[in-house]
């Protein structure tokens, strides 16, 4: 059944589970049962004013509103201490119709109610859940806090950007682990490896409706794909990567002895994995350059959208070779380019930097440099480490595809020289048995020539063209990973700068992204 359909029905019938308290208050028990109307006869049970019920009509605030009525109803029973509250609020199916058929408990009229007199703790622990609730709530379905955590998106976005991610652009999704420590993403706080988060309940996929839907060139929020497997002593680094290179490490060291799979047992041996589920991956943020349907490609660093040049954003960058006469290019020269401390390297007189095309004709006018070179990786040159990670496809960052982007609905051939592409949508994503015998392939266990996908999926870039782990590295980014849309920026800060120093971008702060 739809997700959708089943949580229609939970909560437009929740109010089925309080038939006995309609019953001891007098109303008809089958009015639990109305659509609508059920509410609105709780409401009066609990005497409260109709706008709490005209506020069951707003999305996401209707989750908070039957929590609260869930609180009042408790009351309404005398039940004031915080224990039996929260475990109404907890265990709702099975504690209000305990409420109704117990006979030891009683209905109380809220005008009858003896005034409880709370002690100063008590006030606290009440102003604090009703602040992490609230605080939950816009976090899991309007917005979200971001921080920009790396280069990849500069400089359209800066390390030390302090954005909001609005949910509600693309719809916020249902929490596929709901039962979780607050305000905290995988790990607990002050943890390296204790897990934030149960896995007692699982929710299947679901996006709410949103404003939209995600364009082209969108600065986009999603899971990291490759985030489903992580070693947690080398979080930064993509588990997948990691297996491939210690196999070609054992490969090369053994030679004749090595047999695939003696890398990964290595790391597992070795390190502390872990799966995580799609809503506790790391949260990634990139430019969208290509959408379900599109075919994609890259030739000499532009990128192409079903044969049409695609738009480059206006700060993009790229990897520059930067030659000096031998006199160090000065410091305060790099910081007016905001050029960050870890992406100055220089060996001697030659440096690489990550350049826009107007910071390089900056510092090409300088009287010490004698040569600013963009980095260009000509085609045929095969990186190992770029997607689909087979020489039958010898890409690299700047020569790739052509690429179709998968689109719901739509249907591939499938054969040994196209299975590299969609192998982990067929079998990752889309949750299949997918085998190989005789080089025959097979999905469910039945031979397959074609595959039809599912679900959308997305190409995500970063600006910094060189100095982004992007989907050029782990492929495509399926839809049910998509969190939302950066928004705006609220906090600009230079981590290479003190406070005296101008360590806060005044001129970056309070802007909208583009």
């Amino acid at each position: 059944m739809d997700p959708l359909i089943v949580i229609l029905l939970v909560f437009t019938f929740f109010p089925a589970f309080l038939w006995p308290v309609f019953a001891k208050n007098g109303r008809e028990p089958w009015l639990s049962l109305v659509p609508f109307y059920n509410y609105f006869v709780w409401n009066q049970i609990i005497v409260k004013p109709v706008w709490w019920y005209l506020l069951l009509f707003f999305p996401f605030i209707n989750v908070f509103m039957v929590f609260l009525m869930i609180v009042e109803t408790a009351k309404c029973y005398q039940k004031y201490d915080l224990g039996s509250q929260a475990l109404a609020v907890l265990f709702p199916f099975a504690y209000l119709p305990y409420l109704g058929i117990s006979e030891k408990e009683h209905y109380l009229h809220p005008s009858q109610r003896p005034k409880i007199k709370k002690g100063q703790i008590r006030e606290w622990v009440d102003a604090i859940i009703f602040a992490v609730v609230a605080a939950s709530i816009i976090r899991i379905f309007l917005f979200e806090a971001y921080t920009i955590p790396t280069s990849s998106m500069e400089k359209s976005l800066l390390v030390g950007d302090y954005l909001f991610v609005s949910k509600i652009s693309y719809g916020p999704k249902v929490p596929n682990t709901p039962l979780a420590f607050p305000f905290v993403h995988h790990t607990m706080p002050f943890s390296t490896f204790t897990k934030s988060y149960v896995e007692w309940i699982k929710l299947p996929f679901y996006r709410f409706p949103g404003f939209g839907k995600v364009n082209r060139n969108d600065a986009v929020v999603f899971n990291y794909p490759s985030g489903d497997t992580v070693v947690l002593e080398r979080q930064n680094e993509d588990y997948y990567r990691i297996v491939r290179e210690t196999e070609r490490d054992f490969s090369n060291q053994m030679g004749a002895r090595y047999q695939p799979g003696m890398g990964r047992k290595a790391i597992w041996n070795t390190f502390h994995v872990v799966a995580r589920p799609v809503d506790k991956r790391e949260n990634y943020i990139k430019r969208c350059v290509g959408l379900p349907g599109d075919t994609l490609s890259i030739v000499d660093q532009q990128i192409y959208i079903n044969g049409k040049k695609g738009d480059n954003p206006a700060l993009m960058q790229f990897n520059y070779a930067v030659v000096t006469n031998g006199v160090q290019v000065a410091d305060r020269k790099f910081h007016e380019l905001r050029i960050s401390n870890e992406d100055i390297m220089f060996y001697k007189n030659v440096g690489m930097l990550p350049l826009t095309q107007e910071n390089a004709d900056k510092l090409s006018k300088l009287p010490n440099v004698t040569e600013v070179r963009r980095i260009f990786y000509q085609a045929g040159e095969w990186e190992p480490n770029i997607f689909p990670f087979d020489k039958r496809y010898p890409w690299n960052v700047d020569q790739f595809g052509p690429l179709y982007i998968p689109k719901e609905g739509a249907t591939v051939e499938l054969n040994l020289s196209t299975l590299p592409l969609y192998k982990r949508i067929i079998g990752v994503y889309e949750g299949n048995t997918l085998e190989v015998k005789d080089s025959v392939i097979l999905i469910n266990g039945k031979q397959a020539d074609s595959y039809t996908f599912k679900q959308n999926y997305y190409w995500m870039m970063g600006d910094n063209r060189h100095n982004s782990a992007d989907s050029r590295y782990w492929g495509f980014v399926p839809e049910d990973h998509v969190v939302g849309k950066a928004v705006f920026v609220w906090l600009s800060l230079d981590k290479d700068r003190t406070v005296s120093d101008g360590k806060i971008r005044w001129n970056k702060m309070f802007r909208f992204v583009n």
